[in-house]
């Protein structure tokens, strides 16, 4: 009994022996064949766009084609969450204000690398604002256009919001107000006043917007003009585990049908900038996706108004009744957008829904031009982009579809592009007499629209962010005191008395709010448009 128990037992142990063999074959296969997948799996994705970047510099630019590169390149001391503009933490853990809305203090990451290496801290923050509201300081070289929309002018000008920027200690920044201001919070979160790496600045001058260097999830490594941007993951980004790409590069494509037959063939993998029929060829391909930005934006006709006929009223009125919104829609939008009544779009508080816009209505807009002086019309220039954006997808062509609806009332126009770096230097400067233009909301707050885009304070060349010219006293006064308070509602009344203020004066046609798609390959992850219009692709992947 003893023998055969002991035989039985030994062939148990070689069963046990060879099925765990077995065992082992089965679970080290999978393994293999997951670590040759993972190696298989995408880690470059290339951005199909219709323009090329301005510069890289994110305080001295205010095109969405640069500051969507500048957004992965650098961070801000507070962000926006996704698909939303609530604020959250960024390179700044923490804040408070004071009750008077004076004082501001930000309680600041610590351990944060800029790409080059150096140090975040408090003294790189306080170099950076000096820069950008000091005319006098040696690294402020260039416009920084945004500083001036949303704070008031520069250092020393009567309307300066910020006084001064104070170290409490190596990671604690106090910011002092001159005047209290509703929307700052909102306003310092945008990329334009993202944190850069003060050495480079020093190192490279006025070229550091062909050379970023930020401490965001990727590192800047070639730009080759009018073809692409190419920007590499940040091994020692301050988000641990994170970005999932290697390297993320911007193509540049400027027709929408080339760029769309590209993202077909596989030579991008995701694209903006999408013509309406596109749209639904790709709903209905299997291997692409379709994604509809938030709307937040606004595309408009500006009357330059201090050239005549547009300094009259009249004029104005009369054309803003002789483009039919709806038409245009339909050809150029594919449903992806609704008629524009307010420079500024229902999405965001604040809207007065109670204007009424002009109707389409060409005896109408004759019978002003007659009243105005100008019974037989006049000749004047149209200009439109040359790249295509989220709120004007295809320039040329509407800007030929209002082209005919002005001719039958007599308006002749003359049809005038640049290239987009220089459209946006003489638009600001004011060398047109009528353009067609746009914004996407950079904060979620009304005065971001109103203030930026309409008021005296921005109607100054060589950099206009008002390119209508536009100066109301009236208006000046509302939008100063909605900026002061911090009582929404208050806002909310005085922004809805603006809009009336606008409306009547005409110093725009407001066009259309869109909802801008995006189309890209079907096994991309993680990518969540943001309204603001400038994505961040820290978490995307490609499966």
């Amino acid at each position: 009994m003893k023998k055969g128990l002991s035989f039985i037992l030994a062939i148990l142990v070689l069963l046990s022996v060879v099925l765990a063999g077995c065992g082992s074959k089965e679970t080290t296969a999978p393994k293999e064949n997951q670590e040759q997948q993972e190696a298989e799996v995408q880690s470059t994705l290339v951005f199909g766009r219709g323009g090329d970047s301005v510069s890289l510099d994110p305080a001295n630019v205010t095109d969405g084609e640069s500051l969507n590169v500048t957004k992965n390149i650098f961070d801000t001391l507070v962000d926006y969450k996704e698909g939303n503009t609530e604020i959250e933490p960024a390179l700044a853990e923490k804040w408070e204000a004071s009750e008077d809305g004076l004082t501001w203090t930000f309680y600041l990451k610590q351990g944060v690398k800029f790409h080059d290496g150096t140090d975040f801290n408090a003294d790189a923050v306080i170099f950076n604002f000096n820069r950008w509201m000091d005319k006098e300081n040696p690294y402020h070289q260039g416009d920084f256009p945004y500083y001036g929309y949303m704070f008031g002018g520069y250092k020393g000008d009567e309307g300066h919001v910020i006084k001064e920027v104070v170290a409490k200690d190596p990671y604690t920044v106090e910011i002092q107000l001159n005047k209290p201001q509703g929307p700052f919070l909102n306003n310092i979160a945008m990329t334009a006043f993202a944190i850069a790496s003060p050495d480079a600045i020093k190192k490279y001058g006025d070229k550091f917007g062909e050379n970023p260097v930020g401490t965001g999830p990727f590192v800047f490594k070639q730009w080759i003009r009018n073809d692409k941007i190419v920007l590499e993951k940040n091994p020692n980004y301050w988000v641990q585990g994170y970005p999932l790409l290697n390297q993320l590069i911007f193509k540049s494509i400027p027709d929408n049908q080339a760029r769309f037959t590209a993202l077909q063939s596989g030579d991008i993998d995701m694209m903006d900038g999408v013509n309406p029929d596109d749209v639904t060829l790709a709903e209905k391909n299997a291997d692409l996706q379709v994604w509809l930005r938030p709307s937040m934006n606004v595309g408009y006709l500006a009357f330059n108004t201090e050239k005549p006929p547009f300094d009259n009223v009249k004029v104005r009125q009369a054309l803003s009744m002789a483009v039919n919104k709806q038409a245009l829609i339909n050809a150029f939008y594919n449903g992806l957008a609704e008629p524009a009544k307010n420079p500024m779009p229902p999405s965001l508080w604040g809207y007065n829904d109670a204007v009424q816009d002009y109707a389409y209505n060409l005896d109408e807009a004759k019978k002003l031009l007659a009243e105005a002086g100008y019974p037989d019309g006049f000749t004047t220039d149209l200009w439109y982009m040359p790249v295509p954006r989220p709120y004007i997808p295809q320039g040329k062509k509407i800007a030929e579809a209002m082209q005919a609806e002005f001719e039958k009332i007599g308006v002749k126009t003359n049809l005038v592009t640049e290239e987009w770096a220089t459209y946006l230097e003489k638009t600001g400067k004011g060398e047109h007499s009528m353009a067609l233009l746009g914004w996407t909301g950079d904060n979620g707050d009304p005065d971001n629209f109103l203030y930026v885009l309409l008021d005296k304070d921005n109607a100054k060349a060589p950099d206009a962010g008002n390119i209508s010219f536009y100066k109301n006293d009236q208006l000046h006064e509302i939008l100063i005191k909605a900026q002061q308070s911090s009582d929404v509602n208050e806002r909310t009344e005085l922004y809805k008395q603006a809009q009336e203020i606008i409306h009547n004066d005409a110093p725009w046609v407001p066009l259309v709010h869109s909802t801008p798609p995006l189309l890209g390959k079907k096994n991309i992850v993680g990518f969540n448009p943001h309204p603001t219009g400038s994505d961040k692709f820290t978490k995307v992947h490609f499966e």
